[in-house]
Order: structure tokens, then sequence, then C-alpha cells
């Protein structure tokens, strides 16, 4: 079991009807994410062709900060706020998908973009499975 499993699973309290597998796995995903974006922007500042990767590092980092904030927001039950909780779920699938297509215009060229979209997809589906989950 991962870490965001087990401290889930170890919360005192109900998580308020929030399906628990769900929210592991964009936890999950979430933080999955943040990495693949953050080590993508820094592998695209490796390339000889930095400058035209411009914009992929700076949708990556924006991808990121935004990905790192939403798992922790996510990993934050106390106090629990359903529509902050709606509204970063909703930035982190446009982010994420926004950096997905972005990494995918790249992704034939550079391994590294490839890697990334996927990622980014993945995530994308995690934040709108769970947003689809709340009602």
């Amino acid at each position: 079991m991962t870490v965001a499993g087990q401290m889930l699973e170890t919360y005192p309290q109900d998580l308020g009807g929030i399906d628990r597998e769900k929210l592991r796995a964009c936890i999950e995903a979430c933080v999955e994410c943040a990495q693949a974006c953050t080590a993508c922007a820094d592998a695209c500042l490796s390339e000889d062709m930095v400058a035209e990767l411009r914009t992929c590092i700076r949708t990556n980092l924006d991808c990121a900060d935004v990905c790192e904030a939403t798992g922790r927001v996510l990993s934050r039950r106390t106090g629990y706020d359903a529509t902050l909780t709606r509204a970063v779920l909703e930035a982190c699938a446009a982010a994420c998908r926004a950096c997905g297509d972005e990494c995918s215009g790249h992704a034939q060229m550079h391994e590294h973009c490839r890697v990334c979209a996927e990622s980014c997809r993945a995530c994308e589906q995690a934040c709108l499975e769970l947003l689809s989950s709340l009602g």
C-alpha cells in the first residue's frame, strides 16, 4: 500500500462520503505528475534547442506547481471545503490538459516530453474522475 493510501486508511474521521480509492489515486497522480513535469522542464533546459522549448518549460513548471498544490489540498481532510476542492481539481485538470498538449507536440523528438504527456493525461483523468464523484 502506498503512503497516500496508508494515510487515508488511518485518517481518524469519516472522509465525508468521498470515494477513498479515487481520492488516493488522484493524490498519487498529482504527486507523480508534479515530479514528471519538474523533470521534463529540467530535461528541456538541457536540450540544444532550449529556446524552442520555452513554452514547454513554462507549461511544465506551471503544471508542476498546480499539481503539487492540488495533491496537498486533497491530502488535508480536516475542515474539508467542497468548493475549494472542486476549484483545485478543475484547475489541475486544465493545467494537465495544457501541459499534456504542449509536451505531446515534442514527444516524437524528446522522450521526456512523451513520458510527461502521459503523466499529465493520467493526472487529468484522475482529477476529472474524483471531480465527477463529488456530485
